[in-house]
């Protein structure tokens, strides 16, 4: 069942289109995340629907209900749209309690005081908070804000709840279990969840699909596996993960299987666009997937080391390479490296070209 659907959005600041003709839909149950960088849309996308920001052209629902829609002339004022929203910086209010600020949805509703307790001290528990309804948000840790925000989205029960990058204001370590709490959290509860985000692992970690944005239009879209694995254009490519970047001249085409010749190496990879002989092109291979081999063999590249860092539970060695634009290959270790000269696989199927 499908629960939030936009279509053919379209917003501008200025005259300057900032969404392009977006859709998108959110099926029941579902996390969906918009991710992209600065500018891409994502959170001006995310404000349309919550019914912060106008859009000029396009229609949302939530199920059958109209928020918005161009050619009728209706939009529906955010406070009537019936949307769970957590922003970025939380926005609790610093002189109400926790259960204040939780209540707060349920008192502008004119719940019964009865209705209202009842329903905040089981969100309050539900989400770990118990026994903190008397602290105010100073007296909370990150971590407890962000959870408060959270229950104060969902003490009404939406049936969309909007995540403005809800796990941005955390450090690191905090990030890591909030992530865990937050898939968990909208699992259990059957949610129905759409989540700005620009950090990559925290969109795979959490989303059922991720739609990716650049410059206002959906880049490609599909399951967190489906973009990391599979990205159609160079944007999505360099986008996701950690990659090497290769640029050089398309020397043969066989099918999806293409030749690229640079200065002092050849390779083969996979690409779906339709390159020809002689076209320029790049090729973007994942750095966990380059392979250290001890001797030169097919589809491998032989540079000079220029450095490994110990990364933890890993090294990363740095290679130098003759590429005026991308001068460095970069390769995963368990061990440091000798200065030298090393063979470096990169395997076919894992290593997309695309015309530039």
């Amino acid at each position: 069942m499908r629960e939030l659907t936009v279509e053919n959005i379209h917003l501008a600041y200025d005259k300057n289109p900032v969404l392009k003709g977006v859709s998108m839909s959110l099926e029941k149950g579902e996390v969906v995340s918009l991710l992209g960088a600065s500018g891409s849309g994502k959170t001006t996308l995310l404000r349309a629907v919550a019914g912060l920001e106008q859009p000029s052209k396009g229609r949302i629902f939530i199920g059958d209900q109209v928020l918005y829609d161009s050619d009728k002339n209706l939009e529906l004022p955010a406070e009537q749209r019936n949307l769970g929203l957590v922003f970025q910086s939380y926005a609790l209010w610093p002189h109400m309690r926790v259960a204040e600020n939780v209540a707060y949805p349920l008192t502008l509703r004119k719940e019964s005081k009865a209705v209202i307790q009842e329903k905040v001290h089981a969100i309050l528990d539900q989400l770990g908070l118990k026994g903190l309804g008397d602290r105010y948000p100073s007296q909370l840790s990150g971590g407890q804000q962000q959870r408060v925000a959270i229950a104060r989205a969902l003490v009404y029960n939406p049936p969309v709840i909007l995540l403005d990058e809800p796990l941005s204001n955390l450090d690191a370590k905090l990030r890591e279990e909030a992530r865990v709490f937050l898939r968990e959290l909208i699992v259990s509860l059957g949610l129905s969840a759409l989540m700005v985000t620009h950090d990559q692992s925290e969109a795979m970690a959490i989303s059922d699909r991720i739609l990716l944005l650049n410059g206002g239009s959906i880049e490609q879209q599909g399951t967190p596996q489906e973009i990391y694995s599979h990205p159609r254009s160079l944007y999505a490519a360099e986008f996701m993960g950690s990659n090497n970047r290769l640029n050089g001249k398309v020397m043969q085409v066989n099918g999806s299987a293409v030749q690229l010749q640079g200065e002092g190496w050849t390779i083969w990879g996979q690409s779906e666009q339709a390159l020809q002989v002689g076209q320029a092109a790049t090729a973007i291979v994942r750095v966990e997937q380059v392979r250290l081999q001890t001797e030169h063999m097919g589809d491998s590249i032989t540079l000079p080391l220029l450095t490994s860092m110990y990364l933890g539970d890993k090294w990363e060695h740095v290679f130098r390479t003759n590429d005026e634009l991308s001068n460095s290959l970069r390769a995963f270790g368990q061990t440091p490296l000798q200065h030298g000269n090393y063979h470096l696989h990169l395997p076919p199927e894992n290593t997309w070209i695309y015309a530039v």
